[in-house]
């Protein structure tokens, strides 16, 4: 393997930290040959997928990505902004957000940030940083709860692109925060808010993505932290466990998923006789597909033609000022001793 050359750094010169949020990803478009790239590196993500590759990519590449970029296309026009991806508008506010927040607690290092599929990569966002000059890079993902799935899968992107750097820059990684009082109370505030303008539904659901449950079995902490997260939560809400239930969404394929699944569970509350419901979904840190189209609207539809009167949906954090505040402190935590 060959490095290309690169400028060092002065003797003594400062060395520059800076913070990358970096998020699941999202297409370019809304559109089928957009949605192909972009499900084609995702999909390919042993993290992902653990089948084997040569059963898999067969699969992927002669039936799956034939057959769903085009239903996955019209899916993304239904929730497409102005702005672009409702997830890549939020991700680059929050990091824009961030570094003010920072700069307010004298803290005054870049963030950017990065997507572990589609643009910006991961790579290109730390070939731009190291361009800049810096030498040290806190890695936060935008996952709370750890999942070898996504967490560890961000991370993979950084080992490779490590592979092509002669001067590699210093690295902290923030594997997890899912029981962080921060984000514990920015969810509260977001709960309350809500309640405050539109009232209180029945019941709180707490809507988490799913994973294969086999992943569980293997030894992924990702379940047992959304359980943490939410416990945390009702305490917070002083709600009692009759008040909500966690749930899990975006099954994939014939495999069983962490359970229950968010659209049955919502579909036999309506049959059991529960009028309202508010659903947040507390392990997306910013809206996109998953929860303005799977939930705010498939999972409504599902809800009310089951016989439910009210499904109110809560929005994720985004760039309210109590996540961002808890963003600031859990990253000038982890910047301790470089700046």
């Amino acid at each position: 393997m060959s490095f290309a050359p690169e400028p060092a750094l002065p003797a003594g010169a400062a060395q520059r930290s800076a913070v990358v949020l970096v998020n699941l990803g999202t297409p370019d478009a809304p559109t089928p040959a957009a949605l192909r790239r972009y499900l084609a590196q995702f999909l390919a993500d042993p993290r992902v997928i653990e089948i084997p590759r040569a059963l898999w990519l067969p699969i992927l590449h002669g039936v799956i990505l034939r057959v769903r970029p085009a239903k996955s296309a019209r899916k993304y026009a239904g929730i497409w902004s102005p702005e672009g991806s409702p997830l890549l508008a939020w991700s680059e506010k929050q990091a824009k957000l961030l570094q003010g927040y920072l700069g307010e607690r004298g803290r005054a290092v870049p963030v950017r940030c990065a997507m572990r599929y589609g643009n910006p990569s991961v790579g290109h966002v730390l070939d731009a940083l190291k361009a800049e000059g810096a030498a040290r890079i806190l890695l936060l993902p935008m996952y709370p709860q750890y999942s070898g799935t996504t967490t560890a899968s961000a991370w993979d992107a950084v080992y490779q692109w490590a592979k092509t750097i002669r001067a590699l820059p210093e690295f902290r990684f923030v594997n997890r925060y899912h029981d962080d009082a921060g984000y514990i109370e920015a969810l509260a505030q977001r709960v309350l808010s809500h309640w405050q303008t539109s009232g209180r539904a029945d019941k709180l659901v707490l809507s988490f993505h799913g994973v294969p449950q086999r992943t569980r079995t293997l030894g992924d902490p990702y379940h047992d932290e959304c359980q943490v997260t939410a416990k945390l939560l009702a305490a917070r809400l002083s709600l009692k466990p009759e008040q909500f239930v966690v749930t899990f969404q975006s099954r994939f394929g014939k495999a069983a998923w962490l359970q229950p699944y968010t659209e049955p569970t919502l579909i036999e509350l309506a049959r059991q006789g529960t009028a309202s419901v508010d659903v947040m979904c507390p392990g997306f840190t910013a809206d996109c597909l998953e929860t303005l189209e799977e939930i705010d609207q498939e999972v409504r539809e599902a809800f009310l033609h089951a016989g439910g009167s009210e499904f109110r949906y809560i929005p994720c954090l985004n760039d309210s000022h109590p996540w961002i505040a808890a963003l600031a402190a859990l990253a000038i935590r982890h910047l301790q001793g470089w700046d």
